[in-house]
């Protein structure tokens, strides 16, 4: 069974803050500092936030990291006063959250950057992918684009000229020959799971689920 990438497109990932109710707290247990509540995902959020926890403590920072296995609750406690930052989003997503919930988030700059791939343990290649066949998407909006400038790249979509990457929607879609079908109903959270189940035929995964598990997003390799 194949366990191949089949694409790549990256987007910075920022730290989040909210705009109002949120910053450091006072140490609870006393010592001097001060105490950042950071929610993020397992991998590599919460990697690399355990890595500048002793650099932040030399400045007397006390980090605490909460993670999180979706990409709702970060969210939803940040805006509930439960943390003081989350580190998980790329600036599209926060910007739509911001837009549908009327959350008051302050993005406090990038961070990183990671890829999104799509997956296939039935395909070694998009051109390989046959009539009618069902790509797999989380229903995230702002994961959309993403995964049609994929395809739009391998040649298997054309987009209409003109319009930004992150702006791209099914319906700037103006070639489809092979009558590619779009599955965007999935939380992200599932992705991994229907790619191991082999539902569909390609499946776009964030690269935090897939470094999570094990694979790395820029290499080909093979499941055992």
């Amino acid at each position: 069974m194949k366990k191949v990438l089949l694409g790549l497109f990256t987007l910075t990932l920022v730290l989040v803050l909210a705009a109002c109710g949120g910053g450091s707290k006072d140490d609870a247990s006393g010592d001097k500092g001060t105490t950042l509540v950071i929610g993020a995902s397992n991998s590599p959020h919460a990697v690399i936030l355990e890595k500048a926890k002793p650099i932040l403590a030399k400045k007397g920072i006390n980090l605490d990291i909460k993670k999180y296995t979706d990409y709702v609750m970060p969210n939803v406690a940040l805006n509930e006063g439960d943390l003081d930052a989350n580190y998980f989003q790329t600036i599209p997503y926060m910007e739509l959250e911001m837009k549908e919930k009327g959350y008051k988030f302050v993005n406090m700059g990038g961070i990183h950057i990671e890829p999104m791939g799509i997956y296939s343990k039935k395909y070694k290649s998009l051109n390989d992918l046959p009539k009618n066949a069902q790509v797999i998407m989380s229903n995230s909006k702002s994961d959309w684009p993403r995964v049609l400038g994929i395809l739009a790249d391998a040649g298997v979509i054309k987009l209409k000229d003109g319009v930004k990457r992150q702006d791209m929607t099914f319906d700037d879609i103006i070639e489809n020959p092979k009558n590619i079908k779009f599955k965007y109903d999935v939380d992200a959270g599932y992705l991994m799971t229907a790619y191991n189940n082999e539902e569909g035929d390609v499946v776009a995964i964030n690269s935090n689920f897939v470094v999570d598990q094990g694979m790395n997003p820029k290499k080909r390799r093979h499941c055992h």
